[in-house]
């Protein structure tokens, strides 16, 4: 992995997204998935974690759908009325692999991938590509992107009721324009973050994504204890770590608990940076362009997390950090 290349990969996210939604546009590769009523997503890592959303959204709308690990020891059973849906930016991930290879013939088989001719597009009837291009800096980012929003399109076709690509074409300017703020306050929450015993990334249950995709960010790059939580389960598995002195964690706002974490913040002298809509009581707010539009708030809240991580990965290089060295 190369810090570099990290951040490039960051800040052509937007111009990446707008092609992997105009390819989508222009081509009807989804509408043969329409009318499932069962769904699997299968995979690991950034892959699963981009699967949560769109199983909600289907849930949401009556279809019986579940994102599950490549790795589980007790996995969904084929059937002929299960449409399996294999999750990997490389195409070669081999839990994933092996799991939708053993749907292969019995379920209705779906690869998405970076890897349209890889081994998991090998064991797919239907290959959604992902269009990303390639990361120089070896992190899932903006594969993490482009995998949400095919797999939104993918819940959109199969339910007949959307999102289409003209619903996720606003994210392209926002993500443009939260690079382009950057300098407002990077590095405010850069100077927050390195000085944090650890992060927590809190997000409501069907943007659940966007605090694991956070996490990992902190975790994979810059090698920061990062961990992240449900907004309202927050309040039964997490608040009682913010009781510690300088209890540092991003808040994704738009759950009906938001108020809870925040009475707990103000309370405890929490330092709780708020990314989108304002919270009363929050230590620093990121502000993100559309954030009470869902779709793009899905698709672009990530990148502040990214260029957080893109910018510590960056000192830590600088000063010889030891978890950085190769």
């Amino acid at each position: 992995m190369k810090h570099e290349g990290f951040l490039r990969d960051i800040l052509a996210a937007p111009e990446r997204l707008a092609a992997c939604l105009d390819a989508y546009g222009a081509a009807p590769t989804l509408d043969d998935l329409a009318g499932a009523r069962r769904v699997v997503m299968i995979g690991m890592g950034s892959s699963r974690f981009a699967a949560l959303p769109a199983t909600a959204l289907l849930r949401s709308r009556g279809v019986d759908a579940v994102a599950e690990l490549s790795s589980t020891g007790l996995p969904t059973r084929p059937a002929p009325d299960l449409l399996a849906v294999g999750i990997s930016a490389s195409g070669s991930t081999p839990e994933t692999v092996d799991a939708l290879a053993r749907h292969r013939g019995v379920s209705r088989t779906v690869a998405v991938t970076n890897d349209p001719e890889g081994a998991l597009a090998a064991t797919a009837d239907v290959v959604l590509p992902l269009h990303a291009g390639i990361e120089e800096g070896g992190v899932a980012c903006l594969t993490f992107q482009a995998t949400l929003a095919v797999l939104q399109l993918l819940a959109g076709h199969v339910t007949g009721a959307g999102p289409r690509t003209d619903e996720l074409h606003p994210a392209v300017d926002a993500a443009a324009a939260l690079r382009v703020s950057r300098g407002a306050w990077l590095d405010e929450l850069a100077d927050r973050l390195a000085t944090a015993v650890a992060t927590y990334a809190i997000a409501p249950a069907e943007r659940l994504s966007s605090a694991l995709q956070s996490a990992l960010m902190l975790r994979e790059g810059p090698r920061l204890p990062a961990d992240a939580t449900e907004t309202g389960d927050w309040l039964h598995v997490d608040v009682y770590l913010s009781k510690r002195p300088g209890y540092t964690a991003l808040l994704f706002p738009g759950s009906r608990f938001d108020d809870g974490v925040m009475a707990y913040a103000r309370e405890r002298g929490s330092k709780i940076v708020a990314i989108g809509p304002a919270r009363d009581g929050a230590a620093q707010h990121v502000p993100l362009d559309r954030a009470d539009d869902p779709l793009v708030a899905l698709l672009v809240e990530t990148g502040v997390a990214e260029l957080v991580a893109a910018e510590l990965w960056r000192r830590g290089v600088e000063r010889a950090d030891p978890a950085l060295v190769p």
